[in-house]
């Protein structure tokens, strides 16, 4: 981050956007002192449209390195490190300086650098309402909020920076529970920023139903809501998800997403693996397998393999199937997570009765129909993990699920070879290290 560069996208424009745009600078040579001088709209629209675009890079990165981690997937290809370095074989230590944690990282502070950005254009911006302006605010400080959300998740007791507005005179590491004060307050004034604002930035098909200053705030909540689960603050979480899409009865599929597409300069679902390559492939961890209930059907999540394969010692029957292909969307946050959001807040609330209604909503969903176990603290936690694990399965979720549980350990996860360690977050980056 302290080499950080901003990023616009002229690619970002293309694909988020519906809208025509005249009238603008050069996208791929901004110059970063024009923009932040007398910045008209669509100049400041192609800053929303580079944050939109960055989020996107490295999700990969992400979702392999915590989903290796916590044992439920392993990427099986070139680079051994993938198998080595994630699993701590033979004692080793996770990596300061290489793609698994530098990738992420590095996309999720441009993509802050981009809000950043944003935030500091708006002081001389001319042509926009105060409206508009506070959309801008809102939308930023939403996004902002949600990157330095997930590094926070991946660093966890690291701590993470969060005052980065002046490249040259970055702040510190904070702890994590200051951290999460400044992403909740970061989430607050976006919301906020949102009441009775305008979009002049048209967020595309990937916010479609999430592209009103209205409909925004409620994805606004929702991250709240994330947020507040991961930090445990689950009566707070409750209060968020009253403002946010949380629909019992409804889609559970409903929210935004990341979306790709095969248009020149435009890049494709990092996840997405075609069936039965023989490397480079995303391997379901076996106990997945093993371990789904009769009858679920998110087993079409997994694709068994014609053959079994292995790599450095670890071995398995299934690929990944998550996807229908490589211009499939990725969810950011989805009423399949509200609901189960919902469903360990009340757990966590005493509110048992609620929390076995919001999980029976998912259960329906999977054929699994409803819940007949005890209803205890315990029981139901058990329950709400099996759910979280096979609903976001690949989705960047397991290893924070596991941590705040007590569970990410090897007591409590498969250890496939000898000498193998659960480590419990990555370390800072190099580079960030005094």
């Amino acid at each position: 981050m302290k080499n950080i560069v901003l990023i616009f996208s002229a690619l970002g424009l293309m694909l988020l956007s519906a809208c025509t745009i005249e009238e603008q600078f050069d996208p791929n040579g901004p110059s970063v002192s024009g923009i932040l001088t007398n910045a008209e709209p669509n100049e400041l629209d192609l800053l929303v449209y580079g944050a939109l675009s960055r989020m996107r890079t490295s999700w990969d990165n992400y979702v392999t390195s915590t989903g290796t981690i916590a044992r439920e997937l392993y990427l099986f290809n070139a680079d051994p490190r993938n198998t080595e370095d994630l699993l701590g074989k033979d004692g080793r230590s996770l990596d300061n300086n290489t793609f698994y944690l530098t990738g992420p990282f590095a996309s999720r502070y441009q993509t802050v650098k981009n809000c950043n950005l944003l935030l500091d254009a708006l002081a001389s911006a001319q042509g926009a309402s105060e409206a508009e302006l506070n959309g801008y605010r809102g939308f930023a400080k939403t996004i902002k909020a949600l990157m330095f959300l997930q590094e926070l998740m991946r660093l966890n007791d690291n701590g993470i920076r969060v005052d980065v507005a002046d490249a040259d005179n970055l702040g510190p590491f904070v702890a994590k529970g200051e951290a999460f004060a400044e992403i909740q307050s970061l989430l607050q004034e976006g919301f906020n920023d949102l009441q009775g604002a305008d979009f002049h930035f048209d967020l595309g098909r990937g916010f479609a139903g999430f592209d009103t200053p209205a409909s925004f705030a409620q994805f606004n909540r929702a991250i709240a809501a994330r947020a507040a689960v991961y930090a445990g603050q689950y009566g707070d979480a409750l209060g968020y998800l009253e403002d946010s899409f949380l629909d019992l009865g409804g889609d559970l599929m409903a929210g935004p997403e990341m979306v790709f597409s095969t248009a020149s300069g435009d890049v494709l679902n990092p996840v997405f693996k075609p069936a039965g390559q023989s490397g480079d492939q995303i391997i379901v961890h076996n106990d997945l397998i093993s371990d789904i209930r009769e009858n679920d059907t998110r087993i079409s999540k997994f694709r068994e393999r014609v053959s079994a394969t292995s790599q450095d010692g670890l071995n398995g029957t299934h690929e990944i199937a998550l996807y229908e292909n490589a211009t499939s969307s990725i969810d950011i946050i989805r009423n399949e997570e509200l609901v189960l959001i919902y469903a360990e807040a009340n757990i966590q609330e005493n509110n048992f009765g609620l929390a076995v209604d919001a999980l029976n909503v998912i259960r329906n969903a999977y054929s699994l129909g409803d819940y007949t176990g005890d209803e205890s603290r315990d029981a139901l936690i058990d329950e709400m993990l099996y759910q979280r694990r096979y609903s976001f399965w690949a989705e960047g979720h397991r290893m924070f699920d596991l941590r705040r549980y007590g569970l990410l350990n090897a007591d409590f996860l498969p250890i496939d070879r000898e000498g193998d360690l659960v480590f419990n977050q990555f370390p800072i980056p190099l580079s960030e290290n005094p």
